[in-house]
Order: C-alpha cells, then sequence, then structure tokens
C-alpha cells in the first residue's frame, strides 16, 4: 500500500492521457438529450464519482447522482447518461444496476478493467472504457477512474477542460510537496491510531470526508464516522454534550470553498467539540483550486490511514472480512 500511495501523483498524471485516448478510441452511438447523469458503482469504484460531482456542481448543467446499490431511480431512462463503474467487472451490485440500465435503453456506458461488466458490454454493443489491469486494491485506482469519468463527461459536453487541467495542477503539487504531506500525516496518525475518529467538514468536500473514512477502515481496520456541515448543527452537535475521551474529532477544513456562515459554524461548532473530545485535530487543504485542495486533503489522509496501520500493526492490504462476505454470498445466488 505505501508505494500505491507514493505513486498516486504520478497515476493522475498518466489517467489524465489514458482517458483522453481512451475516450477518443471507444465507439458512442448518438446522444439523445441529455437531462441528467447516473453513475452506480461501490466502494473505491464509486468514490471517483463522488468527486466528479463534487467537482462538477458549479458547472454542470444537468444533475448527477452516484448510487451504490442494486437498483436505480425511477427518473433513469432515455434520457440518462448512465455509468457502470466497477474495477474488477465483477461486482454484484453494479451488475444488477447495468442490467437495468440496459432494460430502460439508457444511454449507458460501462468502465472497468475486464470481468462481467466488460462482457455485458460487448454482448450489449456499449461503449466500454477500459481501465489498467493489475491494481491490487479499487481504492488504490482512484485516479484512473475520476479521470476516466472526467473525460466521459467531457466528450459530453457535460464539463469542460479545467477540471482536467486543475487535475494536472493537483498531480504537480502532490508530486512536490510529497514528505511534507508525510511528516503531516504521520503526525495526525500519532492522535488518532487509538481513537475512534469522527471527521467533519463543509458539504463541498463530503467526498474527501467519506474517502477518510473508507480509507482508516479498509487500511488501518478502524471505524470512523463522518458529517458535513451545515447539516451536522441541526441534529449531531447535540451528540457532543457529553464526555468522549475515546473519540478523536477531526476538521477537514478549505476555508476558500466553504460559504461564510460554514466557517463561522466551524468556529463555534469547535469550542463545543473540544469541551466533550478527546482528541481535536484541524487539517487545512492547499491548493489554487477545488480540485487541487480536495486532492490534497485525499492525499494526506491516505498517508494518515497508511500509517494508522503501522502504528496499529495492521496490513493494510488485508480486507480478510470483505473477502469473506464475498465468499458466503458467492454461495448463496
Amino acid at each position: 500500500m505505501e508505494e500505491l500511495i507514493t505513486s498516486f501523483p504520478e497515476q493522475l498524471h498518466q489517467a489524465i492521457s489514458f482517458a483522453r485516448e481512451a475516450v477518443a478510441s471507444a465507439s458512442f452511438p448518438q446522444e439523445k438529450n441529455i437531462q441528467n447523469i447516473y453513475l452506480a458503482g461501490m466502494g473505491g469504484s464509486a468514490i471517483g464519482g463522488d468527486f466528479v460531482e463534487a467537482f462538477s456542481q458549479k458547472d454542470r448543467a444537468v444533475p448527477m447522482q452516484v448510487g451504490k446499490g442494486y437498483s436505480l431511480p425511477a427518473w433513469v431512462g432515455e434520457n440518462t447518461l448512465a455509468i457502470a463503474s466497477s474495477y474488477s467487472g465483477n461486482t454484484e451490485e453494479t451488475i444488477a444496476s447495468l442490467e437495468e440500465m440496459i432494460r430502460r435503453r439508457a444511454q449507458t456506458v460501462v468502465i472497468s478493467s475486464g470481468g462481467r461488466l466488460r462482457e455485458m458490454a460487448r454482448e450489449n454493443g456499449l461503449p466500454f472504457l477500459q481501465l489498467p489491469e493489475g491494481q491490487p486494491a479499487p481504492r488504490a485506482a482512484l485516479g484512473w477512474s475520476l479521470l476516466m469519468q472526467l473525460e466521459l463527461l467531457r466528450h459530453y459536453d457535460l464539463v469542460n477542460d479545467k477540471l482536467i487541467h486543475q487535475a494536472a495542477a493537483a498531480a504537480d503539487l502532490l508530486r512536490n510537496d510529497q514528505e511534507q504531506i508525510k511528516s503531516k500525516a504521520l503526525r495526525i496518525a500519532g492522535f488518532l491510531a487509538d481513537k475512534i475518529p469522527l471527521i467533519y467538514t463543509g458539504q463541498m468536500f463530503e467526498a474527501v470526508a467519506l474517502r477518510f473514512r473508507q480509507q482508516l477502515a479498509e487500511n488501518a481496520n478502524m471505524l470512523a464516522c463522518h458529517h458535513v456541515f451545515p447539516e451536522m448543527n441541526h441534529n449531531e452537535l447535540v451528540g457532543w454534550s457529553g464526555q468522549y475521551p475515546k473519540v478523536a474529532a477531526v476538521y477537514l477544513r478549505s476555508q476558500q470553498d466553504e460559504h461564510p456562515r460554514i466557517s463561522l459554524r466551524m468556529e463555534v461548532s469547535k469550542e463545543i467539540i473540544t469541551r466533550a473530545a478527546g482528541t481535536f485535530i484541524e487539517v487545512h487543504a492547499k491548493g489554487h483550486s477545488s480540485v487541487e485542495r480536495s486532492l490534497y486533503l485525499v492525499h494526506l489522509t491516505d498517508w494518515v490511514s497508511f500509517y494508522a496501520a503501522e502504528k496499529r500493526g495492521v496490513d493494510a492490504m488485508d480486507i480478510a472480512a470483505i473477502n469473506f462476505l464475498k465468499g458466503v454470498l458467492s454461495r448463496q445466488k
């Protein structure tokens, strides 16, 4: 996992040209009027869609939803750009979603490294975008899936080149700041390794908080929760009325991307949280755009999860619980 996290900036750089070539060489049918976007995926194959949805909110003219399950919303149909995303191509929820996309005659595109999804794309004459094979874990393929999805939306004129240029700038930032990021992550991991992290951020950065929570679970075998401002002020804040010495509250901040009232809410809430939490940590993003700042926090918190795994004596590649679940499910079709 250490090597995979180290190579993330380079993966972003490589993914830009790789995705452009993949989309340019794919065969797309004549599109109808696209009125909405739906991406089906799970775990590490869905998080790229969460970031694409967040990055493109201010410029995208049609709504986008990332679905994580077996079924589709009723509105998915012929005017939907429907994307089935699974790194392995064998995720059963995404296979079920793809079957439904085909039945509803949605404008469907498949993104995968192979597996059953690739077979279904070929059987049904669907555009297929091949991800590089050989990644040992879908969560380590974030750069590939993120840039492939952005490039696909650019092909349909649903986003412009700006986001892709910003991803390239983020790759440069992460590569240049790698050692500083690792040093900061090691310090943060020392505070978190024996705690239960509760992760908070502004609504525009929820994908970052979700990614951090997922990485803590898969890499460090740690349970964590996340919530976003301002919504947490309307419910969860009251839960901080007690004392929680085993809880570490983590603020992921990007003040350039926060509504002024969210910044104020986070500051006022901090007074309440710091009185109750065993540990409080505030982490600030770096970069010239929302994309750069998001990916900076992703890279930083990926390293935090790795160092937390080391401190806990955990193999960051071991996902025995997920493999056990998949084994049982495969025997009960």
